[in-house]
């Protein structure tokens, strides 16, 4: 087996007519959906805008979790330390 029909996991002929018969199949599910090419696009496309929109929101919303947290737990970590350091 040649390295470019390793590259391609079989050979080109056989690798196209899968292509073929796969296309041909997607074709009729899209078309029985009403998609094109670029209702796929834009989905994709508007997919990767709210993941970043909303992990800026989730960030923002970690960081409030955390100053909350830490107004509590550094406070007490402070007095623990300082009552353990008199000992």
């Amino acid at each position: 087996m040649s390295a470019f029909d390793r590259f391609l996991g079989d050979s080109p002929l056989r690798v196209l007519i899968k292509l073929i018969v796969i296309s041909f199949l997607v074709g009729v599910v899209m078309h029985a959906f009403g998609w094109s090419p670029f209702d796929v696009l834009y989905g994709i496309r508007d997919f990767f805008l709210d993941i970043w929109s909303m992990g800026f929101r989730a960030i923002e919303r970690f960081v409030g979790y955390f100053l909350l947290g830490a107004a509590i737990v550094v406070p007490a970590f402070i007095i623990l330390r300082l009552f353990s350091y008199r000992r």
